[in-house]
């Protein structure tokens, strides 16, 4: 790894920025979510394909990954989607505070995968975000509904980091990705043709703001930000980089407050609650890290 700087952190601190405008975007796209999604990937494996071909990356693969391939690009398809639909069911806010749960899976899904015991202070830690979203289905039941997609957005989220953390070791990133996109635009169309749902896909015109709006979050928020994480962690830690990652919420949050005013503010105790989630997640990462350096 190359040392890091001070810019190089900010770089972060931006596509975290833009990870959080993802949502922004989200509420601001007239189109259902499943089109939001497969535009989304249909412009980023575009972007990507590009990509390689100026850098001379490959994107041959063996066959023995397709089926591997396949299963993400349907569990990432999942995640985005039930997440777009949190916010459309509820609000911006909603959703991205359902996905700082995204931990609270990964600590049961990891071991299963990786074949280690569960830690106990995971337990703890696990017992306090589900009483926090208890607290937060309590204040806001009204967005009982979009509470609900967020957690299996974050569940899928889960699943799909920590395969997609498997398969990393034995294949390029640029590749997994593409592929991942291009076998998760395949599934929705066959949702949509079985579906007869075809029409989902139609943008009104091309130069429509809600065309631009799909353009950002394909080149901007996803292949841009996908690629610019990939060249970062040649600088920056992975620690560093997850932690920094899990200020999403907040800065989405902001965004969402700043932009769309009085739609985004909640109650005392959901912001009690989304603290008590993040405070989980921070508290876990720390420990963690304490745990290896005294190992």
């Amino acid at each position: 790894m190359q040392k890091d700087s001070i810019k190089h952190h900010i770089h972060l601190h931006f596509l975290v920025f833009i990870a959080g405008f993802t949502a922004i975007l989200g509420k601001l796209i007239t189109n259902s979510a499943v089109s939001i999604v497969w535009h989304r990937m249909f412009i980023a494996l575009i972007v990507i394909l590009l990509f390689c071909a100026m850098t001379g990356k490959k994107l041959k693969t063996s066959y023995r990954f397709i089926i591997k391939y396949c299963l993400l690009g349907f569990i990432i398809s999942l995640h985005w989607i039930t997440f777009f639909m949190s916010i459309d069911y509820s609000n911006v806010t909603v959703a991205l505070s359902m996905m700082s749960t995204t931990a609270f899976f990964t600590s049961f899904i990891e071991p299963f995968f990786f074949k280690r015991k569960i830690i106990p202070y995971e337990l703890l830690l696990s017992f306090l975000v589900i009483a926090a979203i208890f607290l937060i289905l309590k204040s806001e039941f009204n967005y009982s509904l979009g509470i609900i997609l967020g957690i299996f957005s974050a569940f899928f989220a889960s699943i799909f980091s920590v395969l997609n953390g498997l398969l990393i070791k034995n294949d390029n990133a640029y590749k997994i990705s593409f592929f991942e996109f291009l076998f998760g635009v395949i599934f929705i169309s066959i949702f949509l043709i079985i579906t007869g749902r075809l029409d989902d896909l139609f943008i009104e015109s091309f130069f429509s703001v809600n065309y631009l709006y799909i353009f950002l979050l394909g080149v901007v928020c996803t292949a841009y930000a996908f690629i610019a994480a990939v060249y970062l962690l040649n600088y920056i830690t992975p620690y560093s980089a997850v932690i920094t990652y899990n200020l999403e919420p907040i800065y989405g949050i902001i965004l969402a407050l700043v932009i769309f005013g009085k739609s985004e503010q909640m109650s005392f105790n959901f912001y009690v609650g989304l603290l008590l989630i993040l405070f989980s997640v921070f508290l876990n990462f720390y420990l963690k890290k304490y745990n290896k350096k005294i190992n």
